[in-house]
């Protein structure tokens, strides 16, 4: 076999990342359309920016659960339990067709099955990152994780555009059987993926105590603990401007429609593309803890820059730099974590950091409340300044485990 010189292509070598990287592309295009198409959704109908937050949290509510599911993971094997959460969201996506179809659709019935998918979608990063530890060599990590990460990130380009694209032309039903289509072709791709079996019929302590375990790894680890610090700070100071707040600062900030609404997730994510692109060919050699902490301030920045644009034209230029400062911040940080961790920790580690996520939709609903109060304008100006000192603090605190050139977490193998 002819070996693969690109660095950027060297990932797909490997059997199982050849379905992988198609399995979660179709998940991530999926995932994005609901969001835009049902946070739309949820705040014309409603006319409420609370139930819109509320909503946005509900995406996020499982990750208080996701400790729990690395548990599973170890358990029942990674390649398992992804089929089964990616088996749910295809009969989810299923019920919202029929129920927009049939014409009895509220945003009250979005928000009860929101909470459903909710549960499970947090986890959906933890299962491929696991993945691709257990089924990659380690000099591969961060190319592969960079690579995953275009999953992502352009799903948020054309799922953004075709999602909005899809309401706007032709309704809801049209647009949700697009993406259960896209769920079952995600379930088909994913059976072709490897993967660690179970350790479901070795003798096991309690999940409880396997919990217990995975949180005395991730505080006796400083550069685990740093990075899950990191992760924390950035989702619930940073991730709600550009995510749940969008539809909000589109329409009530820019005063545009929900096209434009589009092209504002879209600069955000070809931002992010070309920062996940960079990663997966290997060309940023900051070191993965540095490259963490550097661009979440970079991001910080940003956010505080993007607070102050009342131009859609400028939003969406800043909103592409803050994409790709996210990029180079969150990428590194899971590639801090995998490492850190000893191997028979990572799904449940991988689990524990995805809790960070509960930062996200705690962040979202301060901001509601905070918007009313104070204005758009001022709470970006107080998230984004408590967040780079927060972070600076995280740099100091742990600059020997993640800024040091010789730390394992700046390490190139």
């Amino acid at each position: 076999m002819t070996a693969v010189r690109s660095p950027l292509l060297a990932p797909f070598s490997v059997r199982s990342f050849r379905f992988q990287w198609p399995a979660d592309l179709a998940t991530s295009w999926a995932f994005e359309m609901e969001v835009l198409i049902l946070g739309w959704y949820v705040l014309v109908e409603s006319g409420s920016v609370m139930m819109l937050v509320i909503y946005g949290a509900l995406q996020y509510s499982g990750s208080v659960l996701s400790p729990l599911l690395g548990v599973a993971s170890d358990r029942l094997g990674c390649r398992r339990l992804m089929l089964i959460t990616r088996g749910i969201y295809a009969a989810l996506a299923l019920a919202m067709t029929m129920l927009a179809a049939t014409g009895v659709l509220t945003p009250a019935i979005v928000l009860v099955l929101a909470s459903i998918g909710g549960v499970l979608r947090p986890s959906d990063l933890m299962l491929r990152n696991a993945l691709i530890a257990q089924t990659l060599p380690s000099g591969m990590l961060i190319g592969a994780l960079g690579l995953s990460r275009t999953t992502y990130d352009s799903a948020r380009i054309a799922g953004a555009l075709a999602g909005v694209g899809l309401l706007g032309a032709f309704g809801m039903v049209p647009a949700y059987a697009v993406i259960t289509v896209m769920y079952v072709l995600s379930f088909l791709l994913t059976l072709g993926v490897a993967g660690r079996p179970g350790s479901h019929e070795a003798p096991r302590l309690s999940p409880l105590r396997d919990l217990h375990d995975a949180v005395l790894q991730v505080w006796r680890t400083p550069e685990v603990f740093g990075a899950m610090s990191v992760a924390f700070i950035v989702n619930f100071f940073s991730y709600p401007f550009v995510l749940g707040l969008l539809p909000y600062i589109a329409r009530e900030i820019y005063g545009v429609d929900q096209f434009s609404l589009g092209v504002l997730g879209a600069s955000f994510s070809a931002g992010a593309l070309i920062g996940s692109t960079l990663l997966g060919s290997n060309r940023i050699s900051l070191g993965a803890g540095r490259s963490m902490l550097i661009f979440a301030c970079v991001w910080f920045v940003l956010t505080f820059a993007f607070g102050r644009v009342t131009s859609m034209a400028g939003g969406v230029a800043i909103l592409a730099l803050v994409g790709l400062a996210q990029s180079l911040c969150i990428t590194p940080l899971a590639a801090v974590m995998l490492r850190g961790a000893h191997e028979e920790f990572l799904s449940r580690v991988m689990g524990m950091r995805i809790l960070a996520i509960m930062g996200l939709p705690l962040g979202l609903l301060v901001s509601g409340p905070v918007i009313d109060a104070i204005g758009f304008t001022a709470t970006s100006t107080v998230y984004s300044i408590a967040g780079l000192c927060i972070t600076v603090f995280v740099a100091v605190r742990w600059r020997a485990v993640l800024w040091s050139k010789s730390a394992k977490a700046n390490r190139s193998s």
